[in-house]
């Protein structure tokens, strides 16, 4: 895990920059700023490597030849339950 910051006093022309490039590209405003810092500073740092599934937000679409094959398993078997 890396290291943590906190920056104050962000000017609104770089707040409204950095916001933008995350919505273009699909990227949390975190991992806009730590590409931009890489860049400033002319280092070439990996990625950060995340297990959590914020790639998928927004993702979802509706099918509903899905929704009907698994339309079954909604049933509940009264019988079963007794």
């Amino acid at each position: 895990m890396g290291m943590q910051y906190t920056i104050r006093s962000i000017p609104e022309p770089l707040d409204r920059a950095v916001r933008d490039r995350a919505g273009r590209e699909g990227k949390s405003i975190n991992a806009v700023v730590v590409e931009a810092l890489a860049r400033g500073l002319d280092l070439h740092v990996a990625g950060a490597h995340h297990t959590d599934l914020d790639h998928l937000i927004g993702t979802w679409q509706e099918d509903p030849a899905f929704d009907q094959a698994v339309a079954e398993f909604e049933r509940i078997d009264d019988d079963a339950w007794k």
